[in-house]
């Protein structure tokens, strides 16, 4: 079995999914970004996904999963990359991943993740004061 690697960045998580997910993959994942989430406090995870053309109910569902357990563990998830033929695909199968917001890149997804710690306008550079 495939281990996706989870890389930490300040106070956020990075996962990029580049193998085609099956469901222990998936699975497996979930325990260590849950784990990593309480080791090292993470506020933030970001999931890049734009190397998957195909996601199933199974791992629609794992996602919404994981972002409400990193929720409870006080970090938000932000997933970045997602291609129109998984959007659709998660439309069609009624997946509406609440909880999880997304982004169309990484950069605009640690924006998000970033303006939810430090507050509204420090994430795009203006500080209010």
């Amino acid at each position: 079995m495939q281990r996706i690697p989870i890389l930490k960045m300040g106070p956020y998580l990075l996962v990029s999914i580049q193998v085609d997910m099956d469901d222990r993959t998936a699975m497996a994942l979930q325990d260590d970004l849950m784990e990593q989430i309480v080791r090292h406090r993470a506020r933030g995870v970001l999931i890049d996904i734009s190397a998957l053309d195909v996601v199933d109910s199974f791992i629609g569902r794992m996602l919404a999963d994981t972002a409400a357990m990193a929720r409870v563990l006080d970090a938000d998830t932000v997933v970045v990359g997602m291609q129109p033929s998984v959007a659709i695909t998660l439309v069609e199968l009624g997946l509406a991943l609440t909880g999880v917001r997304s982004a169309l890149n990484i950069e605009r997804g640690m924006d998000l993740l970033r303006s939810r710690i430090e507050g509204p306008g420090i994430a795009d550079g203006h500080h209010e004061e």
